[in-house]
């Protein structure tokens, strides 16, 4: 048609967000049976070949890692200008210097959704069992430990600071979801990867979210948008980002 295009087709089922149904709460199976399922859907996806689907040319994975990094730093920095904006922070600075200092790691190519997290995930109202992704848009190839740093970095746990409950992204801080090093340790069986030192990743993964949501607080100041939720938006930042140092310093995980 001359343009960039998307084919949409329409999927029934069940989609949870920030809290489990009403009669899904409640049972830490459940909970369990979805931790379990996301993740293994994971290392599915990131298991196939890009080749064999026709998707060898998607995307640059070469140098992946160092232009999502200089890409995030350069649009926190952009959001972080104008009035009423959060200036940059230390932790922000830190977190920073702290990446820019770290040898890059080097990983396995593949297949990434770039997004993947419960709410893009349909699942069979009667078994919970997926049935679709969505939000395909961001899907590129690169590293897939990246992947799994941005479906951690919206893993909110129950000890969490107050920014990860403010994020309202999954219901993961309930009862039977496993925590993120247990969704870490369950991926490295699932996929066979080497995920013992996800620090890089994890640091990357706060920026990258942070990043998300100075990005919307702009947007509000600018007045693109009257969603009054937007104008904490710039405070829950700067939350995230002093959970990112404080991961980075290996004060939490």
């Amino acid at each position: 048609i001359g343009a960039p295009f998307q084919l949409i087709e329409y999927r029934p089922g069940l989609v949870i967000g920030a809290e489990l149904p009403p009669e899904l709460a409640g049972h830490p199976e459940i909970a369990a049976k979805l931790g379990a399922d996301l993740i293994r859907l994971l290392a599915e996806f990131h298991a196939v070949d890009p080749v064999a689907v026709g998707l060898d040319d998607l995307g640059k994975p070469e140098g992946f890692l160092e232009r999502t990094l200089a890409g995030w730093v350069k649009r926190c920095r952009l959001a972080m200008e104008g009035p009423d904006a959060l200036a940059p922070t230390p932790s922000f600075l830190a977190i920073v210097d702290w990446l820019q200092a770290q040898p890059v790691p080097v990983s396995a190519v593949t297949l990434l959704h770039n997004d993947f997290k419960l709410d893009n995930v349909i699942l069979d109202p009667a078994t919970l069992d997926p049935v679709a992704v969505l939000d395909w848009d961001m899907a590129t190839r690169g590293d897939p430990l990246f992947d799994l740093a941005i479906l951690l970095a919206y893993w909110t746990e129950a000890g969490d600071p107050p920014a990860m409950h403010a994020l309202k992204q999954m219901p993961t801080a309930a009862p039977g979801f496993p925590t993120r090093r247990e969704l870490v340790d369950a991926y490295g069986r699932a996929s066979g990867r080497d995920v013992s030192d996800m620090l890089y990743y994890r640091v990357l993964g706060m920026l990258r979210l942070a990043g998300i949501f100075l990005q919307l607080n702009r947007r509000w100041r600018e007045g693109g948008t009257t969603d009054a939720r937007f104008a904490g938006f710039g405070t829950l930042a700067e939350g995230l980002l002093d959970f990112g140092w404080d991961i980075a310093r290996g004060k939490a995980f």
